[in-house]
């Protein structure tokens, strides 16, 4: 449908984000003027009918299990007790079995784009433990609850209930019945709507994108979405740090790569093995079960963090796919 013009502080208010938030999740519900700017967000957007909209977002019901999942996520834990969690002889094992069960597919796409067949299997098996748990709360719910419920993501969520209903009709999904994580997240590799959007892959070549029955397009998306972050092949991700004696406490303020080895020398750390050349940098510490771990992080450490924020994550995903390729000989210690 084209766009139809509304009155310019509606539009205003939808460009800025405006809050919209019910006093309470008691009733469930959202009120009249937070339905009305909804859907007339969704038309403005993407040119989808109220109409069409409507009957699903009425459908829509507040669920107090996903407010109360998002206020204790794992990442919350520290390493060590986050590390076990994902890093045990079950998931390595299924890991190297499914790795070589499609290894030919997953070869392949390591080849187009350069991204490793370990990451790729490793991203399924800390999202989904290999596709055996991609969710159980219905998307459209999910969406709904945080965006209208939890003030401190909301905004971010309702956007990413505006795409599902644009995600929807591209791919010709059904918002009332598919299901995914308690934020939203869908399929093997568990991407959220805006993010199937922009980076989800046809690699069957069906024309459509399927993140829930199509393994080839499963690969390409996970692969193509660590590509599009800037994945370096051949390029290392993280090593362990030795820290000279005497040494000051050194904590970055974020996990991109921007200082040289020979800076992070300076501040007395450096790279437990050479890495042959000069690359971007920075440090990472870890409260492990043995104690204080100090690592060396690099740009492809980075561009895991694209797809989960938190550095427990990233490392999880670097040492599972370690284990899954058999070039870490101590998968289960730290």
């Amino acid at each position: 449908m084209p766009f139809i013009p509304r009155p310019i502080a509606l539009v205003l208010a939808l460009a800025l984000g405006a809050p919209a938030f019910v006093a309470g999740a008691n009733s469930g519900r959202i009120d009249a003027q937070q339905r009305q700017d909804f859907l007339a967000e969704v038309e403005h957007k993407h040119g989808i009918a109220p109409e069409v909209v409507a009957p699903l977002l009425d459908a829509a019901k507040y669920q107090q299990s996903i407010i109360d999942a998002i206020t204790r996520p794992a990442e919350a834990k520290p390493w060590k007790d986050y590390r076990p969690i994902f890093l045990t002889a079950d998931r390595i094992n299924k890991g190297r079995a499914f790795l070589e069960t499609h290894r030919d597919a997953l070869t392949a796409v390591e080849a187009r784009t350069g991204v490793p067949a370990s990451i790729i299997v490793a991203i399924l098996g800390v999202e989904t433990s290999y596709g055996a748990n991609t969710g159980r709360y219905k998307v459209l719910d999910a969406l709904y609850t945080l965006g209208f419920f939890h003030e401190p993501r909301a905004t971010f969520f309702r956007s990413e209930l505006v795409h599902a209903f644009a995600l929807a009709q591209e791919e010709e999904l059904d918002l009332a019945t598919i299901t995914g994580s308690y934020a939203g997240a869908m399929g093997w590799g568990q991407f959220i709507p805006s993010s199937y959007r922009a980076y989800s892959a046809d690699g069957d070549g069906d024309g459509r994108r399927d993140l829930w029955n199509s393994l080839p397009d499963v690969f390409a998306s996970v692969a193509n979405y660590f590509a599009e972050h800037k994945w370096q092949p051949g390029e290392p991700v993280a090593l362990p740090a030795i820290r000279a004696e005497g040494a000051e406490d050194f904590k970055p303020g974020s996990m991109e790569a921007t200082f040289t080895l020979l800076e992070l020398a300076e501040k007395g750390y450096r790279p437990s093995e050479a890495i042959g050349h000069a690359a971007p940098a920075t440090l990472l510490t870890l409260e492990g079960a043995n104690g204080t771990e100090h690592w060396i992080t690099f740009n492809n450490f980075y561009v895991i963090s694209r797809y989960n924020r938190s550095p427990l994550y990233s490392m999880a995903v670097f040492q599972l796919a370690q284990a899954i390729a058999g070039t870490d000989s101590a998968t289960l210690e730290p």
